[in-house]
């Protein structure tokens, strides 16, 4: 059986949580994946950037599978309180993870 030839490349930036899930997620799929370690910057948590090659026709499989194994979450980020004479942290309520993911055409595509 001939493989698809990779027509994207999709790169999904997920919570450090969710990369088990969502690598298994991706790979009952039938498509290539990526793992590479990076932190965030706005929190500077650890996270992971999924490198996925997307064959023809599996792009909306591919979100779903990440939209269902990558789920947000509340967390709490100390905040000085602005006009305190103390700085006392007050806890900021942020939403986090889920998933970005950027799609970028793929010209060429080779395997050796």
């Amino acid at each position: 059986m001939e493989k698809s030839p990779i027509r994207f490349l999709m790169t999904a930036i997920v919570q450090e949580q969710d990369v088990d899930l969502a690598t298994r997620a991706l790979a009952a799929v039938g498509v290539p994946v990526f793992h590479l370690a990076s932190t965030g910057g706005f929190l500077g948590r650890r996270n992971a950037t999924l490198l996925v090659g997307v064959p023809e026709g599996k792009q909306d499989e591919i979100l779903v599978a990440l939209q269902k194994s990558c789920r947000q979450r509340m967390e709490y980020l100390a905040v000085p309180l602005e006009g305190s004479p103390l700085p006392l942290p007050t806890p900021v309520p942020v939403t986090v993870g889920g998933a970005t993911v950027f799609t970028i055409p793929v010209e060429r595509y080779e395997e050796f």
